[in-house]
């Protein structure tokens, strides 16, 4: 009976060992997941976003709808 214990216990040392390099592992691939997405993001902010490129931008509706139209709101005396 004892022998029995034994194998079990081996086994659930096994068990512990296997569990613990698999977590590594998933740790692993999701640390490179990650970087690999802040990377992306970082190229996003500086490529495309950055670079002062609004000042290019020209708004098609740009005074044509002012905030204040003196011809609505004019005071009459």
């Amino acid at each position: 009976m004892t022998s029995i214990f034994l194998l079990i216990s081996d086994f659930f040392k096994w068990s512990f060992g296997f569990f613990d390099f698999a977590g590594n592992f998933v740790n692993w691939i999701l640390f490179f997941a990650a970087t690999t997405v802040f990377c992306y993001w970082c190229y996003v902010l500086i490529s495309t976003l950055g670079n002062n490129k609004d000042r290019e931008y020209h708004s098609p509706t740009e005074g044509h709808f002012p905030y204040y139209d003196p011809k609505i709101y004019k005071k009459e005396s």
